[in-house]
């Protein structure tokens, strides 16, 4: 197969792309290279990288917000059922993340980013036109919930989108600025959390007279929060059309996960991930059904709050995106080991405030509690990331110097491991995310069976406001949880005797 090669440029130093915009010489560690050419080609793929990654996860959790206005568009659903319907995007996405992966080596960065942005269409498509349809409302109450589920599955290919961009954009850094750089990357993906959080809620009553929006059940437009986004996934995949490169070296293939695979290292790091993404993604799904339903006098005191800002669920996703570059750039100083270890131990301790919120009724204690632990994750997040192409690039030197292999050609090599394990633990992590909403789901199934079993409305509301605390049981199992990712963390990357004995490069590579 014979290629035709064409320059986009005529600077001086400009590089030099095959059809289809495929670069094969790129070697952002030459110091001359990234200063001349590299970081302005890196920056733009970075830029339009973030904007598809965003609505990837605005499309994602998307039903967190519909989920709480479907009694008011004449679909109620209990808190049961409720939870599935914010859990299956998560599950979807999660199972996503390893075939996008594989997507930037078969097809290239551009392309994927194109292709991936356009499936976003579909969930947007499916909540505008099925959703608030006539026949829907006129279905049994098990047809709507199914309906409903397969619209919320669908949302899940929004969730595959973190992957593919994390690994096709750590192929464009240099190993110095990658935490920055991959911590940007998520963070304005994770953005897109909140913002589809704040936006909705205030789209959807479009219309509405402000006074009959402040009322507990009041007119919702469900299409609108499909509409909204089509104009933008059009925009951002028009973008990475035209605007976006490839990678020659970014081939992150069945070799690379195979051989990843085998390395504890991945597996110890995914699990990690789980703390901290699974902990972002989860709560960012699940806590504005968690608010609705442990402080109704908090939202029917503040209607404002609870109409307008979805019960100011939105503040936490926003957070924790904004920490989480901050993480990376904080690791790439201290390391990144010594922040996760931090992040646990301050979400574990934070969890036991939210108890405390809980427990004693107080939304502010609740809410600014679980702030904290949105702050920690995302930075969490950041550095979990980050310590994965250290352990690597670490793991490479170590084996080229002990059988002599070609430096250059062992890097590239742990490097592709490095992509594929960001495949994995994202992919891992994400799935961490379902896990938070089951056990808030299964927290919930003792009131929700007698909210049900109850004759009328005021025994329904009478035995759900006696059961408030119901969220309780579900925070003693993250508690659990952040006390052993400590444990791992501290055990596999700050135990120095274990490090010097298992990897000895680990123990100085600022981890």
């Amino acid at each position: 197969m014979t290629t035709t090669t064409e320059s986009t440029t005529e600077e001086p130093g400009a590089v030099t792309r095959r059809r289809g915009r495929w670069i094969d010489d790129w070697h952002p560690d030459d110091e001359q290279f990234w200063e001349t050419t590299g970081k302005r080609v890196a920056r733009k793929n970075l830029i339009f990288s973030i904007f598809a990654e965003h609505l990837g996860f605005a499309m994602w959790v998307l039903w967190s917000v519909v989920v709480i206005n479907l009694a008011n568009a004449g679909l109620p659903m209990s808190l049961s059922e409720a939870f599935w319907l914010t859990s299956i995007p998560n599950l979807v996405g999660s199972a996503l993340r390893i075939p996008y992966t594989f997507a930037v080596p078969r097809f290239g960065g551009r392309v994927w980013t194109t292709m991936s942005a356009t499936l976003l269409l579909i969930p947007a498509v499916l909540l505008a036109v099925l959703v608030p349809s006539g026949w829907l409302a006129a279905q049994s109450h098990d047809t709507q919930f199914w309906v409903l589920l397969l619209c919320a599955a669908a949302a899940g290919v929004g969730g595959g989108n973190f992957s593919s961009s994390m690994a096709n954009i750590s192929f464009f850094y240099p190993e110095r600025k990658k935490g920055l750089a991959l911590g940007l990357n998520a963070a304005g993906g994770n953005l897109g959390v909140a913002v589809v959080q704040l936006v909705v809620p205030l789209v959807v009553i479009i219309g509405v007279p402000a006074a009959a929006a402040k009322l507990p059940q009041h007119e919702v437009h469900l299409a609108y929060a499909g509409l909204i986004w089509m104009p933008f996934i059009v925009v951002a995949a028009l973008c990475a059309w035209l605007f976006m490169d490839s990678l020659t070296q970014a081939r992150a293939d069945t070799r690379s996960y195979v051989t990843a695979l085998r390395h504890g290292q991945t597996w110890v790091m995914s699990i990690l991930y789980i703390g901290t993404f699974g902990s972002f993604i989860g709560y960012s799904f699940a806590l504005p059904l968690v608010i609705k339903n442990t402080f109704p006098e908090f939202l029917a005191a503040n209607p404002f709050i609870a109409t307008y800002l979805a019960g100011l669920g939105f503040m936490g996703a926003l957070i924790g995106s904004v920490a989480r570059p901050f993480g990376g750039w904080l690791s790439d100083r201290i390391g990144g080991a010594k922040v996760t270890l931090a992040c646990f131990v301050g979400m574990g301790a934070f969890t036991v405030l939210a108890m405390v919120g809980v427990n004693t009724h107080s939304f502010e204690v609740f809410f600014g509690a679980y702030l904290v632990i949105f702050l920690l994750s995302g930075a969490g997040n950041g550095s979990t990331y980050r310590m994965i192409p250290v352990i690597f690039g670490e793991l490479g030197r170590k084996e080229a110097a002990e059988k002599g292999l070609g430096a250059a050609e062992t890097a590239l090599r742990f490097k592709r491991e490095a992509a594929a394990v960001i495949g994995i633990a994202g992919a891992i992590g994400a799935f961490g995310g379902f896990l938070v909403q089951l056990i808030f789901r299964q927290a919930s199934l003792g009131v929700t069976k007698q909210v049900t079993a109850a004759q009328t409305l005021a025994e329904k509301q009478a035995i759900a406001a006696a059961h408030q605390d119901w969220s309780t049981s579900a925070l003693w199992v993250f508690l659990a949880a952040y006390i052993v990712f400590a444990f791992l963390t501290w055990f596999y990357y700050l135990r120095r005797s274990f490090a010097v004995a298992r990897v000895p490069s680990l123990a100085h590579a600022g981890v």
